[in-house]
C-alpha cells in the first residue's frame, strides 16, 4: 500500500496519483508538480488515501510543493500567453497551408514546453511548423494531433439535452459506446438522434447499459422476445413493437389493430417455420 493524492490539470480530466512528498496536503489544494511534460500546476481532488501498488503507475512521483500565490499569478500569466500564442499559430498555419485546425494552447507552468492540440483528416508534416514555433517562442513546441470527442471536451458546449457536455464537465475518461446499447435501449438508431455534437455515439448511451444488461442477465431463462418480431399473446397474435426492460413488459399490435401491454413472460415470440 501506498498514501497517495489524487491530482487533476484540468476541469474533467484523467486524475492522476502524486506521493505526498512529506507535504499536508487536502481536497481543494493547488499543487506544483513534476510531469513527463514538465512543471505542472494541478489541483487535488482526491485525499491522502492509501491504494494498493498495483493501481501506482510506477515509479511515483511526489508533489513538490503547496502551490504559492506566485504559481497562481503565473498561471494566470500563462493563460494570457496562450491566448497569443494561439493567435500565432493560426498565422503560421494559414501561411504554411497545413489542412489542420487548431484546437488549443497549452504552456506548462515553467514554460519550458508549449503543447498546440489540432485536428485533421490525416497524417500532417508539421516539421517546418515546428521550426517557424521555436524561432517565435524559443522554448520546447510539441503539437499533438487529438480525436474529435477530445476536442468537444476541450471546447465544451451544450449537448441535444439542454446540459453542457459529459465530457468537458465531470467525465475523466472515455469509455467505448457502441451502436448495440442503443439498440438494447430500444433507441431509434437515426445518428442524428445517438450522435453527440462530436460526431460519435454519446457517452450517456453508456450511463443505463449496465442496467439494460442486468435484466437480460436477471432474466435470462425467460428472455424478452425481440422488437419488431411476430408473438402470441394471450389476446393474440401480433408484432411486438417496443420493450420495456426495467418493467420487463412488451407493447404488442395485434393483428385487430389493438395495442396491449403484457408482461414478457405472457408473451412467446413465434419461430420462422410457426409463421
Amino acid at each position: 500500500m501506498q498514501t497517495v493524492v489524487g491530482v487533476r490539470f484540468k476541469k474533467a480530466c484523467k486524475i492522476y496519483y502524486f506521493g505526498l512528498g512529506g507535504l499536508e496536503l487536502a481536497q481543494g489544494d493547488g499543487v506544483v508538480v513534476k510531469t513527463a511534460r514538465g512543471v505542472e500546476f494541478g489541483t487535488v481532488v482526491i485525499g491522502p488515501r492509501d491504494v494498493p501498488d498495483s493501481e501506482v503507475v510506477q515509479p511515483l512521483k511526489d508533489v513538490q510543493r503547496k502551490a504559492t500565490q506566485e504559481d497562481i499569478d503565473k498561471l494566470a500569466e500563462n493563460s494570457e500567453k496562450e491566448k497569443e500564442a494561439y493567435a500565432i499559430c493560426e498565422e503560421k498555419i494559414r501561411l504554411r497551408e497545413l489542412p489542420m485546425k487548431l484546437i488549443s494552447v497549452e504552456y506548462t507552468l515553467d514554460v519550458n514546453k508549449i503543447i498546440f492540440y489540432f485536428t485533421a483528416e490525416g497524417r500532417i508534416d508539421f516539421r517546418e511548423l515546428v521550426k517557424d514555433l521555436a524561432a517565435v517562442f524559443h522554448t520546447r513546441i510539441e503539437l499533438r494531433q487529438i480525436g474529435v470527442r477530445d476536442e468537444a471536451k476541450l471546447l465544451g458546449g451544450i449537448g441535444c439535452c439542454g446540459r453542457p457536455l459529459c465530457c468537458a464537465t465531470f467525465l475523466g475518461d472515455f469509455e467505448p459506446v457502441s451502436i448495440r446499447m442503443a439498440k438494447d435501449q430500444s433507441l431509434s438508431l437515426n445518428p442524428t438522434k445517438i450522435s453527440g455534437i462530436c460526431g460519435r455515439l454519446m457517452c450517456c448511451l453508456k450511463y443505463e447499459n449496465d442496467l439494460y444488461q442486468g435484466c437480460c442477465k436477471q432474466n435470462s431463462i425467460i428472455a424478452p422476445p425481440k422488437q419488431g418480431s411476430r408473438v402470441v399473446s394471450m389476446e393474440g397474435e401480433g408484432k411486438a413493437i417496443s420493450i420495456n426492460m426495467q418493467k420487463r413488459t412488451v407493447t404488442v399490435l395485434l393483428d385487430s389493430k389493438k395495442t396491449i401491454v403484457a408482461s414478457w413472460e405472457d408473451v412467446v415470440e413465434k419461430d420462422d417455420d410457426d409463421i
